[in-house]
């Protein structure tokens, strides 16, 4: 059974699974059909967010424990709510050895632990890497424990296997003879001997594509189908598996009757790989509903401006190139060095094919391939590399058939790159250097897409309602690059590039960051989240700047620089000249941001598929990159407003009710929302309204609201209707042809049910 709608929720050791079962009667006053949960598994000491596991086999303990998760459930089935859990099946948690007693035992034992077959380890290596040590010089620190059982690295702790510690021995000589190596951790990305998540050593890639891995890392998960009745299951990064089909079929026969959505990134055009699952978690319904708000009229002058400023002519396909050849080249040495082992080279030198590779997993257009049944992301991605180097053609011409073998180990392996290759080299790279208007710049997004037109954006709704009725849609995540109020605000800028132009001007002139295309990011993103306190504005400055790896990065910050950029964040607040001019801004673009919101908050929820309602995001939500999108929310607050009917658009409190108006309605009467028929206006102002409707159950919701009042508002505009209707926001009754002028008085969407 779907769940009507989902509420994710962050669960956390400051918000722990009971303070959740406490909150059901709020989510049930808002008509939520299932709590939405991070992940709830043990994981590491600390760990904010969860997805790294490091006990499978129960609820964390940080997070509420067992007790805390039968307080969930309980509460959850008293208001006839369902829950959705997130699972993690790629990785596990490896930060804190001890706290893992697989990864514990198998650096204790090497292939003769237990846990050997559970993590995807070169066996051909000589010892398994951990890259923990700050240099070489550091295994001079290493200590012994007083049992001789542990080397201790100052909090870093690791197994010594028996036998191997005997009185009088050096830690240093101890070290040497176990199963692992300790290497500074700027050697990791090279010398690295198991798969891991992305770039992150510490989350050990997990062999789930062996039953009996898969058997013991999803005995508690299966608990929760069979034992608690979850509702359903959201799958973390299957991109990463070997297998990502043969996963989800298993998958499938665990939960038969569960609702199952993958965090699957669908690039444009992407078609929905053939799994067992219900839809995606949401992303690609994002993009849809984020380009509709955006005027693709304002796209040359912000090109323009964007190249005037920063001198940057590279589109943004040349930016996804070079993010990707660079996170190819430089992060992942040894995911490389394992494909190499694996290939027949024949008469051609590693350093070529290396080359070969890294340009190969540049050009794919999708995340990976799914061998054998779809090779068409790789093949293209031969044909564009041969194209574009053909000094590289010997090594495609030995490439090309070996990795198109579904049979072959290299080819598997390098399905798993290209989607790590993706993620970090457009997500976590270009999407920080591409900044022409970053509201685009969006997991899962096209940058290149400067908006679309109410045609393009029905056939998706269409395409959506036959091909994935039941997938999740999201406005917001724990993983979005801006809020979606955020990205609201943005999109009004598109439609004011005169009161852009004149906040620019100003903050170019009152800062002095020295590397201008992240300096036009930082503009934009003051634009977007207005006045916020400025601490918050620092962490993501931090993190922007070193994602995009231009001026500074993560490894060796570039302090001058870093310097600048926080100061010109200062600058912001407290220069009276920059300050009034963002201000001003601010003035302008706030009140049509507010409209956007509700606009697409209210498409996002009504549009074919089960909406997902990020936790505070039922009100206004200027949030950023996480962790700045974890931040606590303040939910009683947000009862309060449960009994309050504004009619202000601009109330935070008409956010919450027209999230509540529609959630409600889906789960009293989900048989409204099936069907999907485009409504087209008549009159001048046809192009500001995104309507359609379902089974009963029509949807208004305004774009491009300044232009719209330019023209005097919707003036003659109308649309016709079969009936009598009634709006549940404004309770207004209208039939036949009807003036969206005398429908939509006080705000900018309207929700219609037929009488």
């Amino acid at each position: 059974m779907n769940p009507t709608s989902t509420y994710r929720l962050q669960i956390t050791p400051e918000f722990r699974l009971q303070d959740a079962a406490g909150l059901v009667d709020y989510l049930d006053a808002l008509g939520v059909g299932a709590v939405y949960l991070s992940p709830v598994l043990t994981s590491t000491t600390g760990s904010g967010h969860g997805y790294d596991v490091t006990d499978p086999t129960s609820i964390d303990p940080q997070r509420g424990g067992e007790e805390g998760w039968r307080e969930l459930v309980t509460a959850a089935r008293s208001k006839g709510l369902g829950i959705v859990v997130d699972i993690v099946p790629n990785h596990l948690g490896v930060a804190h050895a001890w706290e893992n007693s697989a990864w514990w035992s198998v650096l204790a034992q090497g292939r003769d632990s237990t846990y050997a077959a559970w993590f995807d380890i070169d066996w051909t290596a000589d010892k398994i890497v951990l890259p923990v040590l700050g240099s070489e010089d550091d295994l001079d620190a290493l200590t012994l424990s007083e049992d001789l059982a542990e080397l201790h690295f100052y909090e870093h702790r690791f197994p010594v296997a028996e036998g191997t510690a005997l009185p009088g021995d050096s830690p240093r000589q101890v070290h040497d003879r176990q199963h692992y190596r300790l290497v500074p951790g700027s050697q990791g990305n090279d010398l690295l001997t198991h798969r891991r998540f992305f770039t992150v050593a510490t989350l050990a890639g997990v062999r789930v594509e062996d039953p009996e891995v898969f058997d013991a890392t999803h005995a508690r998960i299966l608990q929760m189908v069979r034992e608690d009745g979850i509702e359903g299951l959201r799958v973390d990064h299957p991109d990463g598996l070997r297998d990502p089909r043969g996963y989800f079929a298993r998958l499938r026969d665990m939960a038969p009757e569960q609702w199952i959505v993958a965090e699957k990134i669908l690039e444009h055009g992407e078609p929905m790989p053939d799994w067992a699952v219900q839809g995606t978690s949401g992303y690609d319904a994002m993009t849809e509903v984020n380009q509709i708000f955006i005027d693709p009229a304002a796209e040359d002058f912000f090109t323009g401006d964007y190249q005037r400023r920063t001198g940057d002519e590279l589109d943004v396909e040349q930016h996804v190139l070079a993010g990707k050849r660079w996170m190819a080249q430089e992060m992942f040495g040894a995911e490389t060095r394992r494909i190499l082992g694996l290939l027949d080279l024949g008469e051609l030198s590693d350093e070529e094919v290396a080359r070969a590779l890294h340009e190969l997993a540049a050009r794919m257009e999708y995340y990976r391939s799914y061998l054998p049944e779809n090779d068409s992301a790789l093949t293209a991605a031969l044909g564009h590399t041969r194209h574009d180097l053909p000094e590289l053609g010997d090594a495609l011409d030995l490439l090309e058939p070996q990795l198109l073998d579904g049979s072959n180990e290299a080819a598997l392996r390098f399905q798993q790159l290209t989607g790590a290759v993706m993620a970090k080299g457009v997500e976590d790279t270009a999407w920080y250097r591409a900044n022409r208007f970053v509201a685009l710049n969006e997991v899962g997004g096209h940058p290149s897409s400067f908006g679309t037109d109410l045609n393009t954006f029905h056939r998706a709704m269409e395409r959506r309602e036959a091909e994935l009725p039941e997938s999740m849609t999201s406005l917001s995540t724990h993983d979005t690059k801006r809020g979606e109020d955020v990205r609201a605000r943005l999109a009004a800028l598109a439609e004011v590039p005169d009161a852009w132009t004149a906040f620019a001007d100003v903050f170019d002139e009152r800062t002095n960051i020295p590397e201008a295309t992240f300096a036009h990011l930082l503009a934009q993103t003051l634009a977007g989240v207005g006045p916020v306190q400025r601490e918050r504005l620092h962490a993501y400055a931090e993190k922007a700047m070193r994602e995009a790896s231009l001026a500074t990065n993560w490894i060796s910050p570039d302090q001058s620089f870093e310097q600048a950029v926080h100061q010109a964040i200062d600058t912001a607040y407290d220069d009276e000249v920059l300050f009034g001019a963002w201000r001003e801004l601010q003035q302008t673009i706030a009140p049509l941001g507010h409209w956007n919101s509700l606009s697409q908050k209210l498409v996002q929820l009504t549009m074919p598929g089960i909406p997902d309602v990020y936790q505070g995001t039922e009100i206004w939500d200027d949030s950023l990159v996480d962790p700045d999108n974890r931040r606590p929310v303040h939910f009683d607050e947000l009862r309060t407003l449960l009994d309050v009917d504004s009619p202000d658009p601009l109330d935070p409190a008409y956010k919450q009710k027209v999230v509540r108006t529609v959630l409600r309605l889906r789960r009293e009467r989900p048989e409204l929302f099936t069907g999907y028929r485009p409504i087209t206006a008549d009159g001048m102002a046809a192009d500001h309204l995104v309507g359609f409707e379902r089974n009963g159950l029509v949807t208004l919701a305004t774009r491009l609201p300044h232009r719209l009042r330019s023209m005097a508002g919707w003036q003659d505009t109308t649309i016709t209707l079969d009936g009598t209707w009634r709006d549940r926001l404004s309770n207004r009754e209208v039939t036949g042809t009807v003036r969206l002028a005398e429908l939509m008085t006080d705000g900018p969407v309207a929700l219609l049910i037929a009488s």
